[in-house]
């Protein structure tokens, strides 16, 4: 390997992981306002997969490489840069490029690592924290106390949200596949976790909450669970929608939405602006990141593979087996 150039994983498009295969590039150089990360760890997401497949490309001014967070060193500033040093350890939401030895990052999308995490820990932050806080706070308004319902809470994005919602002091419920990750999103917070294989969640919902419903719904599902959803909110509900694993299209009963003025809201990370991507971190540094270094909030690794077994990564992701992160050792 010479200075110049990296590891990194390329790709064929397809629903097969193994188009992965290690290759090398040329280091990318940081654009005026931007960092170089010399990457040790980058997570694996939903969108990674998608994007592999074909079906989510990166925007025109973004890397072509899969990766959306990475850990690492400050390696170079680019032009402008102020507030970061050569060697400092951050983490770093990023718009393509992760799975790579170096990548470069807005510094205003850039966090320090919080106190008491490694590396691999850290790599495991960004993309949820941002989508979270994002369609949370911001699309769903979240309030102190509420009544809040995460499906898949065993998930990165799971976890993040139940912890989110235990920290403004919200009731949290969550639907989960096993009785393992019932037990767990129950340590982290969720006061009643229904696996949605062996009960209805909208049935055991209502009866925890004495037909009252829920305020917030966090869902990942889409179509399958839509109708559920719209009957089990409270007035004034807001139904917040991240993905789609459960079908984009449903006919539904639409006047739950009249009668109880629910509000159908979603968004994703990946086109928002710079400068919006730049205050959800700025919350973020303010609210969530103290609560990680003093522990309120824990970051979760359920697997790390080395960057040459993205493929394998990949494969676990798919089968939805896992508990929390996923992350790539980009460095031995």
């Amino acid at each position: 390997m010479t200075p110049d150039r990296m590891r990194h994983i390329s790709f064929t498009p397809s629903a097969d992981p193994d188009t992965m295969k290690l290759d090398t590039a040329p280091i990318p150089r940081p654009a005026p306002g931007d960092l170089l990360i010399e990457v040790h760890y980058a997570g694996v997401n939903r969108p990674d997969l998608l994007q592999r497949a074909g079906l989510y490309p990166p925007p025109p001014d973004a890397s072509p490489i899969l990766g959306l967070e990475v850990a690492g060193y400050v390696a170079a500033l680019g032009e402008g840069v102020q507030g970061w040093q050569i060697g400092d350890e951050v983490t770093a939401l990023v718009p393509g490029g992760g799975y790579a030895g170096y990548c470069t990052a807005p510094a205003e999308h850039t966090l320090p690592v919080p106190s008491g995490l490694s590396l691999a820990e850290a790599a495991g932050l960004p993309e949820n924290w941002f989508t979270v806080w994002a369609n949370l706070v911001g699309q769903g308004r979240l309030g102190q106390g509420e009544r809040l319902l995460v499906h898949g809470g065993s998930s990165g994005i799971g976890l993040a949200a139940i912890q989110l919602g235990s920290l403004f002091g919200c009731r949290v419920f969550t639907t989960v596949g096993t009785a393992e990750k019932a037990d767990f999103c129950r340590r982290l917070g969720a006061e009643l976790a229904v696996n949605y294989h062996q009960e209805d969640f909208a049935s055991v919902l209502g009866e925890a909450t004495g037909d009252e419903g829920v305020d917030v719904i966090l869902d990942m599902v889409g179509a399958k669970y839509l109708q559920r959803n719209l009957d089990l909110l409270r007035r004034d509900g807001r139904l917040v929608f991240i993905a789609f694993l459960g079908g984009n299209r449903s006919e539904i009963d639409l006047r739950p939405i009249m009668v109880k003025r629910l509000t159908l809201t979603g968004s994703t990370m990946r086109p928002r602006t710079r400068a919006e991507k730049a205050a959800i971190r700025d919350a973020l540094l303010e609210r969530v990141w103290p609560a990680l270094a003093d522990g309120r909030i824990r970051s979760h690794i359920h697997a790390t593979y080395p960057l040459a077994e993205a493929a394998a990564a990949h494969r676990l992701m798919q089968s939805s087996r896992h508990i929390g992160k996923i992350v790539l050792r980009v460095r031995d």
